[in-house]
């Protein structure tokens, strides 16, 4: 039987919009220098704080749509409607050939592409620990108007239906306990109790 610890792990977290996937993979990138996270490529304006290159890479529509046609994202899709995501796929399969543990903190569409392209990756599904938190967690960030809100809200409905497509359900109830966990899911530590 073929040892699969040596073997680079696809790991892919994904949940509704505001479970606090940002939070927990930056927690995951500051205590865990092990896994390789990998940063999206975004049509969106940067919001305070937020580096080009580190929390996401800063890009054109045009430069998007390049990236698209020539093939180089391993996923993309539209968000709440307006703003485009993506993951370059040179730097996940340059990552994965050095041998490095990779984290795709990605959305739910984002997650189903990747399932068609590399299906023997871990789908983690992040949970909130309730929609009333989901909700005040929205709501408390203060980055959308109250449009926005209510479109992020109806979309997350029917992101959380989409729980049962994933190997894993981990529930942010503690971003360090979420975090832990999602590293002992990647085979990096025993998992948590």
């Amino acid at each position: 039987m073929e040892d699969m610890s040596d073997k680079p792990r696809l790991t892919v977290l994904a949940g509704p919009t505001a479970v606090g996937k940002g939070t927990v993979s930056t927690y995951i990138r500051d205590h865990y220098p092990e896994v390789w996270l990998s940063v999206s490529a975004t049509t969106r304006e940067p919001r305070p704080g937020e580096q080009d290159g580190v929390h996401y890479f800063f890009v054109s529509s045009d430069e998007f749509d390049r990236l698209v046609s020539t093939g180089d994202m391993l996923e993309w899709a539209v968000v709440h409607g307006r703003n485009r995501y993506g993951t370059l796929r040179r730097t996940v399969e340059r990552a994965m050939a050095d041998g490095k543990s990779v984290l795709l903190e990605i959305d739910l569409q984002g997650a189903r592409q990747v399932k068609e392209s590399m299906p023997d990756a871990t789908f983690v599904f992040l949970a909130p620990p309730s929609w009333d938190e989901m909700v005040r967690r929205l709501v408390g960030r203060g980055t959308e108007t109250p449009e926005e809100q209510q479109q992020r809200l109806e979309t997350a409905k029917l992101e959380l239906a989409a729980e049962p497509e994933f190997d894993f359900t981990v529930v942010n109830d503690d971003v360090q306990r979420a975090a832990d966990e999602i590293v002992s899911l990647m085979g990096l530590l025993p998992h948590p109790r």
